[in-house]
């Protein structure tokens, strides 16, 4: 028992070490929000909800993925009634045709690498290919 001190010492300085990022970005004043992407203008509405696409965006992508690949389906009803192409590159980047301002923002943000761009066309490379 005459390690005890050692021991709350060893402790404290763990829990320390292991919490100075939090502590550090408080002190820093760094945001807790990540980015906000910028939003396409002048189109309507989402396949989905706002914070449902935020959450589970690479969700959907995936199933729409096996379901068109696998299965065929190539349309998806979404909440609204309306039918959308299951398609990133007719649905999604018919919108979104900035993935430097929509896409990687976030994605950078939280560390994640795409996977998209293996097989689809970024539309704004695209364009200044054709020109």
């Amino acid at each position: 028992m005459r390690d005890r001190g050692l021991l709350v010492g060893g402790l404290a300085l763990f829990v320390a070490v292991i919490t100075f990022p939090v502590w550090y970005n408080v002190a820093a004043g760094t945001p807790t929000r990540g980015p906000e992407p910028v939003r396409p203008a002048g189109t309507g509405r989402c396949v989905g909800p706002t914070e449902y696409m935020r959450a589970s965006h690479m969700s959907l992508l995936m199933a729409w993925r096996d379901d068109v690949v696998r299965g065929q389906d190539r349309n998806f009803v979404g909440p609204d009634g309306k039918t959308y192409a299951k398609s990133l590159t007719r649905t999604c980047l018919g919108c979104h045709t900035s993935k430097a301002e929509f896409c990687d923002r976030c994605h950078d943000y939280g560390a994640v690498k795409l996977t998209c761009w293996e097989c689809h066309i970024d539309p704004a490379s695209l364009r200044k290919a054709q020109r």
